[in-house]
């Protein structure tokens, strides 16, 4: 069965006054699919997913998505952004529909905890949690609402290389189980390769300002 197309990026351009971003910017990502865009710091990366995101705006070129549009578009940030009044539960309780009963949220969440390895962690304070275990609610936060695209801006970045790879060995079998599609960037070739089912050197997608 021929998977339908849930992005299609098409001769995207950026330019921030007198600065080329990147310009004739071309890729897809089919439903279910992890794919890696693998460049420099510096490139556009951050920019893409931004404007994917619809948080900054297409200049050249086209940006198509599914029929669900850029509300299915669940987004982690290169840093984890948690709010400090609330518990581990509270943060990621605001990536869930409103409608639901206590009990059900309660349930959801701590299963959902025990997916990325944090099983008892819902009354934990934010601060009390390592970089790592910050970016996990981030991404269990993310996926609550079962987005059909998940945007990845180098979130595991600022993690030890051990603590690296264990996350994005996890986050990939989610996005699996859940047949959630995602774009991950990363400069780091081994990273892209643990997480994702395609590769995309950032130089054959795109003429940067590199």
């Amino acid at each position: 069965m021929k998977k339908k197309c849930v992005l299609d990026v098409k001769e995207l351009g950026k330019r921030f006054a007198d600065v080329k971003v990147f310009e004739r910017l071309s890729f897809n990502v089919k439903e279910g699919e992890i794919v890696a865009l693998l460049g420099p710091s510096g490139c556009g990366k951050s920019t893409l997913l931004r404007m994917i995101a619809g948080l900054e705006s297409v200049e050249n070129g086209e940006i198509v998505h599914s029929n669900e549009g850029r509300q299915s578009i669940g987004y982690v940030f290169q840093k984890p952004i948690l709010y400090p009044h609330l518990d581990v539960e509270g943060n990621v309780a605001l990536g869930l529909e409103s409608k639901m009963s206590r009990k059900e949220r309660k349930q959801i969440i701590q299963d959902e905890l025990r997916l990325v390895g944090l099983g008892g962690f819902s009354s934990r304070k934010i601060e009390k949690l390592s970089g790592g275990e910050a970016q996990r609610v981030a991404v269990v936060r993310a996926l609550l609402n079962q987005p059909s695209l998940l945007l990845l801006d180098e979130p595991f970045s600022a993690l030890d290389l051990a603590s690296r790879r264990k996350i994005a060995i996890d986050t990939r079998e989610i996005l699996r189980s859940k047949n959630i599609a995602a774009i991950h960037v990363t400069h780091d070739p081994e990273e892209a390769e643990t997480i994702a089912d395609r590769v995309l050197l950032w130089s054959e997608i795109t003429h940067s300002n590199e």
